[in-house]
Order: structure tokens, then sequence, then C-alpha cells
């Protein structure tokens, strides 16, 4: 017994400094979202625009109609993409109807009805047309995307 205390002592000490070293290296490898979400929102702030400039900076895409991932309902939406200068919207507008639409349609064609219930989904799906069209544009980038019409309903 007197020759395995020593091995015992150290396994013990070991297995604590590790544990130790654990919590102390959680932050690092594990941030907590919350405490830095709050610091990017406290430091955002909005740029209060015109109706004018709003107008400016507005492209409008209407009547897209289109089957959802569930070829049991169709969606029909008009959408309003606000992007970040007037020379960006003149750009877009010479490629939203070859480049644009197509890659909005692709985008409703993977959705499913249950993702795009709700504010919140059609949030999460406007910014993922805000990223899959900003990859695409040959100038400037879109920075708001709203829908001004969206009935998706059973065929």
């Amino acid at each position: 017994m007197k020759k395995m205390l020593p091995w015992l002592i150290t396994i013990l000490l070991a297995v604590t400094l590790i544990v130790v070293a654990a919590f102390l290296l959680m932050d690092r490898f594990f941030p907590s979202d919350g405490n830095e979400v709050n610091k990017a929102v406290q430091n955002v702030e909005t740029k209060k625009m015109t109706a004018d400039e709003i107008v400016k900076m507005t492209a409008e895409i209407q009547d897209i109609k289109t089957n959802l991932a569930d070829p049991d309902y169709i969606l029909s939406v008009d959408i309003a993409l606000q992007l970040d200068s007037a020379a960006s919207k003149e750009e877009f507008e010479k490629i939203k109807s070859i480049k644009i639409t197509p890659l909005i349609i692709k985008a409703i064609a993977d959705a499913k009805p249950e993702e795009l219930n709700g504010a919140s989904g059609k949030d999460q799906f406007s910014s993922k047309l805000v990223n899959i069209i900003n990859k695409n544009l040959t100038e400037g980038s879109i920075t708001q995307i709203e829908f001004t019409k969206f009935i998706m309903a059973p065929m």
C-alpha cells in the first residue's frame, strides 16, 4: 500500500490540474455568445434615410411563382431589395431578370413550407437570399430584403 500511495496522489493531482485548466480555458474555446452579441448590438448605429433615398436604392422583383421543396405547395412573392447605393441599383436592374430571379427561384425550390412560416421563418429566408444574391452581384451589395407580397398555398 505504501508503494501505491505516491501513484494515487500523482494521479489525483494530475486529474485536478486538468479539470482546473479546462475551466480556465473554457471561455477561450467556447465563448458565450450572449456577452459578445450584446456588445455588438450596443455598438450598431442605424443610418436614417429619407423616403427618396430609400426609393433610389430599392429595386423590386415582382410576381415570382414556383413550387417549394414540398411539391404540394406553391409560393408567390414580390420582393423589394434595398441596395447600398444608387449605382449598385442600376447594375442590379441590368442583371435582375437573367441572374437574380433564377437564384431566388432556386432558393424557394429548396425551402420547405414549415421553414417559411411566421416572421422568423421569413427573416431567415430573407437573410439566406441576401447571402446568395450578394455573392452574385457585380457591384455593391444588398442591405435589406422585404417581401411585399407573400402567398404560400397548397395545390
